[in-house]
């Protein structure tokens, strides 16, 4: 029986791995084009991927929400919020993949929001456990959710164009 033969897909794996890491593997694919064609999901388990984390985001920063009047609140608050966050950002990777993702995070029209919800989410993390700061703590979680707001609002086309219209109209 063959290594590669369809009853033997761990084999079959690594007599390609073998191959690649030998140099004799297929020269016009590269080995994270192979990795990725042999990584794929189904459309269905991306979108269970997606939901669950998604959810599990949400959940971590209403949990956060309501520890925030429990004894060392705010530090268990940040931490959940930051996290939640994180999660929900990285639920679309499932929808995507973390390579487009990655791309369309650093798009020209959103790299800016990007690197705030970035910067915003470290600050955050930063101010409670090394400044021991609790008005920085709330202040950077109020400003990453303004920024995971916008950046948000930049993968729904003429979102932000509204926005700005809506405070402009309002200010003015």
């Amino acid at each position: 029986m063959s290594d590669t033969s369809p009853t033997s897909p761990l084999l079959g794996t690594m007599d390609k791995l073998r191959k690649q890491l030998s140099g004799e593997g297929d020269d016009e694919k590269g080995l994270v084009t192979q990795i990725a064609d042999g990584s794929t999901l189904s459309w269905s388990t991306r979108i269970k991927g997606f939901a669950i984390c998604f959810i599990l985001g949400v959940v971590f920063s209403f949990l956060g929400t309501f520890l925030l009047f429990t004894k060392n609140g705010l530090t268990v608050f940040a931490v959940c919020y930051t996290f939640g966050n994180l999660l929900a950002l990285g639920s679309t990777c499932f929808l995507m993949g973390p390579i487009n993702q990655l791309k369309r995070m650093f798009k020209e029209t959103r790299i800016i929001a990007t690197i705030v919800v970035l910067i915003c989410l470290a600050l955050t993390l930063c101010a409670v456990f090394w400044w021991n700061n609790k008005g920085l703590a709330i202040l950077f979680c109020i400003l990453q959710f303004l920024a995971m707001t916008w950046y948000s609002l930049s993968y729904i086309p003429f979102a932000r164009d509204a926005v700005k219209k809506c405070f402009a109209g309002c200010l003015g």
